[in-house]
């Protein structure tokens, strides 16, 4: 645990080093520039402490995010508009509803890929091009579409969110799916197994680590799609709007705080998937 801790913290400490840095060179010229209009010069000290107390900064410092997380997180009311917790729980909602409709459509597809070979070669060409659509290019058609349909609000997010999910899981169940070696297949074809018992006793348990691997890489596009699917519509909550609004009004420190509470989800949703594949992988040990 120390030889992990040590070169994480260092790497820590770095990245705040240079962070801090970088704030100075980029919030200075409006530092110099406001001291010029007072006839004024300002000392290292001085600039320093200017450039890490801006308002609206180029850059904002690490404990300006901070400062600003700690205030929206602990020191609003979760309902309000203003706590990053609601902001939080709106992306979420549209994250969990968008990944759990991707796993359902991947995993129906990746058996179907599987077991009829048309299909492989009917969909699966189509599945790897529509992930060459550039989503912020495609969630302004889906959200209008949807809007003329009478679907609003957390619906678009879900759809988005799935379009950018089911890919991974799709891949990945496919290649769990056909990991059982040819030998494996025809041992169970000689007990007189069939199709339904080869793909739960044997093809299902060996793609348990593919599903897996997968689902994390979904819970993350997902994220990513719900709060894409919050930048066009014009809406008023979640952290994507949150960061819209920041950009509409300067505001750079509200757009790192909504970065990084996005970030601390995604890390989180991770490592809880994480978390579901330790427990199930053990009881299946303990099967064997």
């Amino acid at each position: 645990m120390t030889r992990s801790f040590l070169p994480i913290t260092t790497i820590a400490v770095f990245i705040l080093f240079f962070w801090y840095c970088f704030s100075i060179v980029l919030n200075s010229s409006w530092a110099y520039d406001r001291a010029s209009r007072n006839s004024q010069t300002l000392t290292f000290k001085e600039l320093v402490y200017d450039t890490w107390s801006q308002k609206k900064p180029k850059l904002p410092a690490p404990h300006q995010v901070f400062s600003e997380m700690w205030e929206t997180t602990f020191n609003k009311n979760i309902t309000s508009k203003r706590s990053l917790v609601y902001h939080t729980w709106i992306t979420l909602s549209g994250t969990i509803a968008g990944f759990l409709f991707g796993t359902i459509l991947g995993i129906i597809l990746a058996l179907a890929i599987v077991h009829d070979r048309a299909t492989d070669l009917s969909i699966m060409p189509w599945i790897i091009t529509s992930q060459a659509i550039p989503i912020l290019a495609l969630a302004p058609m889906i959200i209008v579409v949807l809007g003329s349909m009478g679907f609003t609000g957390l619906l678009p997010k879900a759809v988005i969110s799935m379009y950018l999910s089911f890919f991974p899981v799709v891949v990945g169940m496919v290649k769990g799916l056909r990991s059982p070696e040819i030998l494996e297949i025809d041992q169970m074809k000689t007990w007189s197994a069939t199709k339904t018992q080869i793909l739960f006793y044997l093809r299902i348990p060996r793609s348990i680590p593919y599903l897996f691997t997968s689902l994390k890489l979904g819970i993350a596009a997902s994220l990513v799609g719900a709060i894409v699917g919050e930048l066009p519509s014009g809406a008023i909550s979640g952290l994507g709007a949150r960061m819209l609004a920041g950009s509409y009004y300067g505001q750079t420190i509200k757009i790192w705080s909504a970065l990084f509470a996005a970030a601390i989800l995604a890390a989180t949703l991770v490592a809880l998937i994480g978390l579901i594949q330790k427990i199930i992988s053990r009881r299946m040990m303990l099967q064997l």
